[in-house]
C-alpha cells in the first residue's frame, strides 16, 4: 500500500531508485470502467480496458487486514 499519487503520474513507467520504493513501474493495462454499486465491503465494476474487460467485483478480505481486497470476474 502506499500513498495516493497526483494524477499527472498515471502515465509513469520507469525505475524508481532506492530509498523512495525502489522498483520497476510499468502500466499494465488501461481503459474505462463504469461504477455499478458501491457498498461498504463490496465494490461492482464493469471494464473496458485493453486486457480487463466486462464485470468484476471488489470484495473486502477482512481475515487479511482492513485494507486488502479480493478481485472477482463476474458474469
Amino acid at each position: 500500500m502506499v500513498e495516493d499519487h497526483p494524477l499527472g503520474y498515471a502515465n509513469f513507467e520507469g525505475v524508481i531508485e532506492e530509498g523512495y520504493g525502489a522498483g520497476t513501474v510499468e502500466i499494465w493495462d488501461k481503459g474505462d470502467y463504469e461504477l455499478v454499486s458501491r457498498e461498504k465491503d463490496r465494490i461492482e465494476v464493469k471494464f473496458a480496458g485493453t486486457k480487463l474487460k466486462g464485470p468484476y467485483l471488489l470484495i473486502r478480505f477482512k481475515k487479511a487486514g482492513e485494507n486488502n481486497w479480493l478481485l472477482f470476474k463476474a458474469q
